[in-house]
């Protein structure tokens, strides 16, 4: 190995022993370090954690027997970018020394280094801080990344960050929702195929595990894949070597396999649904995403954040949350989490006609209307309080009436408070343009006549 990275000007030291490992990295500063997982006088896995502990800046690789995966995997988890098996051949180890030597180092992840789209990083709450944590660490990793959490807490942005921040950041970024297609079409997408091996094959087609090679390849609830899909994947995971459909023989792939679900693998795999030697290939490195309800104030500073970014994009005046506002949001549970934050900020907005978002604003439509529709017309409600006994004199069409009474009511108040701007009152009332015209032509309100 020595004789061979002196080849490419790579500079070496051998070191015979754990104790000698140790005291080399106290008197020189390495770039990267390789080391096998059994030594003399201990294991590798404490120097990976040594390393890993005080040369944070220096990545360490491993060589592993065949097979040998559990303690691989540990390795990784330990801190270890990368590990490789034995025998390794000159050109897998000038490509693993290429991987460490572009490793980047552990930085801050800041608001100033991410894209617009990270904004879900945004906050200061401890379940936000150990993810920006977890990112840094796994992006200096090669291993497997397993994204949990529910719908709506950003999965794939986090898959992306991983990427982006990985010494791979430069090479593509794959994505595919493995429970948007059926086996047949996820099968071609993934693998790939060849001309004319079924019907509808007019020419080759490459697969998006070869599109991500030298990349990283994020498979979005990966749960839905099929027992048979979950093997051929496997072996692309194991190998590293895909065969496309129709082909005869196998491509050489290298790439980072980042996977998400908001479902529990460990109960699929109990259940026999999912494969349990894919599971633990994957399942190395595991990022836990917090729901929006449990990051607290985190709720104001990402609502705030998709004011700004919104009316900066539609190039209107900064609205801001009035104390009311602010209260009700915090009150949520937000089953939908950060994507479903956005989607109400985004329609308060349409819905407001100052500068101020008041927790009117932020209800669902149907929830404006009902309160809209108590606050017009309590007078008549408590008018019309009865008892059992008076039902008889309530006429056969009654409630329909007092029904088409009440819409009139809300429609009327609606014009009023938009100063009789027919689209911003349908917006108001969460309704189109279209069954408002509809309903003020049936209450003989039709403006244009």
């Amino acid at each position: 190995m020595q004789m061979s990275l002196s080849r490419i000007g790579i500079k070496t030291h051998i070191a015979h022993h754990l104790q000698q490992a140790k005291h080399f990295f106290s008197e020189y500063k390495y770039d990267a370090c390789i080391t096998d997982l059994n030594l003399p006088d201990g294991s590798g896995l404490e120097l990976v954690q040594h390393v890993t502990r005080h040369y944070p800046k220096s990545p360490i690789a491993v060589l592993t027997a065949y097979g040998n995966m559990d303690i691989a995997i540990a390795a990784l988890k330990a801190g270890a970018f990368d590990f490789v098996s034995k025998p390794i051949n000159q050109l897998h180890l000038h490509q693993l020394l290429q991987k460490a030597l572009h490793v980047p180092p552990i930085n801050e992840v800041t608001e100033q280094s991410l894209q617009p789209e990270y904004t879900l990083l945004t906050g200061e709450s401890h379940p936000i801080q150990e993810l920006r944590t977890a990112i840094r660490k796994f992006a200096r990793s090669q291993a497997p990344v397993f994204i949990s959490g529910e719908s709506g807490t950003g999965k794939e942005v986090v898959a992306n960050l991983v990427h982006q921040l990985s010494n791979r950041g430069d090479s593509a970024f794959v994505a595919i929702n493995c429970g948007s297609m059926s086996e047949e079409l996820m099968e071609s997408e993934l693998f790939g195929h060849k001309k004319g091996c079924f019907s509808g094959a007019t020419q080759d087609k490459q697969g998006l595990i070869q599109a991500a090679n030298g990349g990283s390849l994020f498979l979005d609830e990966i749960a839905e894949l099929s027992l048979a899909m979950q093997a051929r994947l496997l072996r692309a995971v194991q190998e590293k070597k895909i065969r496309p459909l129709g082909s005869d023989r196998e491509i050489e792939v290298d790439f980072r396999i980042i996977s998400a679900s908001h479902q529990q693998l460990e109960k699929l795999v109990e259940q026999g649904k999912f494969r349990p030697d894919l599971f633990f290939r994957i399942h190395v490195m595991n990022i836990s995403l917090p729901p929006l309800r449990e990051r607290g104030q985190d709720i104001l500073i990402l609502a705030s954040h998709f004011i700004a970014g919104i009316c900066h994009e539609w190039d209107i005046p900064v609205k801001s949350l009035t104390d009311a506002a602010k209260s009700f949001l915090l009150q949520q549970h937000f089953p939908g989490n950060v994507r479903e934050l956005r989607n109400i900020i985004e329609r308060a907005i349409t819905l407001v006609d100052d500068e101020y978002i008041d927790f009117m604003h932020l209800q669902p439509a149907p929830m404006r209307m009902v309160q809209a529709t108590e606050s017009i017309t309590h007078h008549q409600i408590a008018a019309t309080q009865i008892t059992p006994a008076e039902t008889a004199k309530i006429p056969e069409e009654g409630l329909e009436q007092f029904l088409e009474k009440v819409e009139k009511e809300v429609l009327l108040t609606a014009l009023h408070q938009t100063h009789w701007n027919r689209t911003l009152a349908a917006k108001k009332l969460g309704m189109t343009l279209r069954s408002l015209r509809y309903r003020l032509k049936k209450f003989g309100l039709d403006l244009e006549s």
